[in-house]
């Protein structure tokens, strides 16, 4: 077993707040070390809001976990200073592969389009993720910045007085008491956050029962993604191959509802079903295995006074198409700039209500897909099995029935449709570039497009000039006007000849016109920041 598993990366050691009289009171509370709370404790501290995390543990998740990292979170990784070292070792792919039985069905690009800076997908454990996350916290903690991480500070009650959320926190020395301004439970799917403060999921639990096995191997496959539908090695359920760094290969079985874990965990069964799809003579090291079942449930709101809820504590998908962690970074994305906005007193509090209304919106699409691929994988009825199998054969020599095939589908950015925050739009301009769509990278012809946004309001002027610097309702707002690049063209201009558009500090758009007018600009701005 890797020996990151086994090294404390922020062990426990005596805070002043454990002897502190009156009791601390700290502006952000975090709750939860996992890839979404360091995500938005470095969001937060990189812009200067103190931000405390509290973990029980002391070190990284135990098992590779969440492996597929989609382009999205990529650029958002890329804002938090840390999404090329995550590159680096991460294996890249951006096509996927279906079989059915032995057959391939069709094969899949899932960024056939040049001009992106990141891929489509990087494969890396979960472990190596949060590895490069606290270095980057432990980075941004040497310069400064105002972030702590505490392990081994277990929080065991928790208490709504209003304006503030008072903890009480179990360490190796005892108990003591902390206050928080704004207290985020990113504590995983079984949040005892969620269970203290009273709050509850709806939706559906499946049955199904999955084998995950980490294999450390030589092996000759592609780095691609590829699904199978009863294949001769795991007849009449699914089974799907991932590469991993290291030489390390994620596999997962399908094995059905009713069966004895224990006995599917032993090594020896599992070596059984390694070999049954490798070949007898295949040489590999069984690194990590687990059971897994899976809910489709969310939280019916992300946000109770001060208390809001990312990531698994807020919904939980199944794992087919990457929607679980890669969702959960989009929340913070979401987060972080308004809780900024509303602790400086620049919006009111009720901008964290689009927090919840947003990101219900990301979690309920995401819960449709994720079902619904479900649904298709594992069929409950004959019926729904025949169609299935119907599609599966017509896929392999017709077109028509491939975009019915749904092995998972995987993780795509998502658009805020419908937000109160969204601005004025204008149908001259490319659909997929509309208020409350994230920004598409393009090549500028002097760098990428997304690496000179976000952190902060910015007017991007494509083919016409637009002010250098302004301050419209006590927040900044930089400038910046660039040529249209075929790149720029294709994605924000379509067949117009300029575009003025607005943009949040998540790099989500709010707004945009064909020319620039500042009162305009201004009546958006305000309805971007819950002031309207």
């Amino acid at each position: 077993m890797s020996k990151i598993f086994e090294t404390p990366l922020y062990p426990y050691k005596r805070s002043e707040d454990q002897d502190a009289s009156p009791t601390a009171r700290h502006k952000v509370i975090v709750i939860g070390a996992g890839p979404v709370g360091l995500a938005l404790a470095i969001d937060l501290a990189q812009q200067g809001m103190p931000v405390l995390v509290l973990d029980d543990n002391d070190r990284v998740s135990f098992g590779s976990r969440a492996i597929c990292f989609a382009k999205r979170p990529l650029e958002i990784l890329d804002r938090l200073g840390c999404g090329e070292p995550m590159v680096e070792k991460g294996v890249l792919w951006d096509t996927g592969r279906v079989f059915f039985d032995q057959d391939e069905t069709y094969s899949f690009n899932l960024q056939p389009d040049s001009g992106h800076k990141n891929p489509a997908f990087i494969n890396l454990q979960q472990y190596t993720f949060e590895e490069k996350l606290i270095e980057r916290l432990r980075a941004l903690e040497a310069s400064g910045a105002p972030i702590e991480l505490r392990g081994k500070n277990k929080v065991t009650a928790l208490a709504d007085n209003g304006d503030h959320v008072r903890l009480e926190v179990d360490t190796p020395e005892g108990s003591y008491l902390l206050e928080a301004e704004w207290l985020i439970a990113c504590d995983g799917a079984n949040s005892p956050t969620r269970r203290m403060l009273g709050h509850d999921f709806k939706g559906r639990v499946f049955e199904d029962n999955f084998l995950i096995a980490d294999v450390i191997m030589q092996a000759d496959f592609p780095a691609e993604r590829w699904f199978w539908f009863d294949p001769p090695f795991n007849r009449g359920q699914s089974a799907l191959l991932h590469k991993q760094p290291d030489n390390i290969w994620r596999i997962d079985f399908q094995i059905g509802q009713d069966i004895d874990r224990d006995e599917e965990l032993k090594p020896e069964n599992i070596h059984r079903r390694l070999r049954a799809m490798l070949g007898e003579d295949a040489e590999f090291e069984l690194e990590w295995a687990s059971i897994y079942t899976f809910q489709c449930r969310r939280m019916e709101r992300f946000r109770y006074g001060r208390a809001l809820f990312a990531g698994d504590a807020a919904h939980q998908v199944s794992p087919f198409g990457a929607r679980g962690a890669n969702s959960g970074l989009q929340d913070t994305d979401n987060l972080a700039w308004k809780l900024k906005l509303v602790i400086e007193g620049k919006a009111p509090e009720a901008l964290l209500d689009s927090y919840s209304d947003e990101r219900v919106h990301g979690a309920e699409e995401n819960i449709l897909n994720s079902t619904r691929s479900t649904d298709f994988i594992t069929p409950k009825s004959k019926a729904s099995r025949a169609f299935r199998d119907a599609v599966l054969a017509l896929a392999r020599q017709h077109e028509f029935a491939r975009p019915m095939v749904n092995s998972g589908r995987l993780s795509v950015p998502c658009t805020y449709d419908g937000s109160a925050l969204n601005g004025p739009d204008m149908a001259q301009l490319p659909a997929d570039t509309r208020p409350g769509a994230p920004m598409k990278d393009a090549d500028t012809g002097e760098g990428w497009l997304l690496e000179r946004l976000g952190n902060r309001f910015q007017l991007l002027g494509i083919n016409i000039e637009v002010p250098a610097a302004l301050k419209l309702e006590g927040i900044a707002i930089e400038g910046l006007s660039l040529p249209a690049t075929k790149d720029m063209k294709a994605r924000y201009l379509g067949d117009a000849g300029t575009a003025v558009y607005l943009l949040r500090p998540d790099q989500h758009i709010c707004a945009r016109w064909l020319a620039y007018d500042e009162a305009a600009l201004r009546a958006a701005l305000k309805q971007a920041i819950g002031k309207a």
